[in-house]
């Protein structure tokens, strides 16, 4: 039936018997996994960029494991005080 042709009614019966779908269930399963991979994807295209530029500044994680070490200690003097 052509959807021009359809009423109210046969429209939120068409939806509720596709919602109730187990076809509509699986699909919904795929395209949520996609959805998460793709995502996935861009942040590690971001992070891969975004290292580029740090490694362009001569940062290493040595740097960082420095920085981490500095701010436990700073926390460390916190909680004693």
């Amino acid at each position: 039936m052509k959807i021009g042709k359809m009423t109210d009614a046969m429209v939120a019966e068409e939806v509720a018997r596709l919602n109730a779908s187990e076809a509509v269930a699986l699909a919904r399963a795929e395209q949520r996994y996609k959805y998460r991979e793709r995502q996935y994807l861009y942040t590690l295209r971001h992070l891969e960029k975004r290292g580029k530029e740090l490694m362009a500044q001569g940062v290493t994680k040595a740097h960082f494991s420095a920085k981490e070490q500095a701010m436990a200690a700073e926390i460390g003097e916190e909680a004693t005080a």
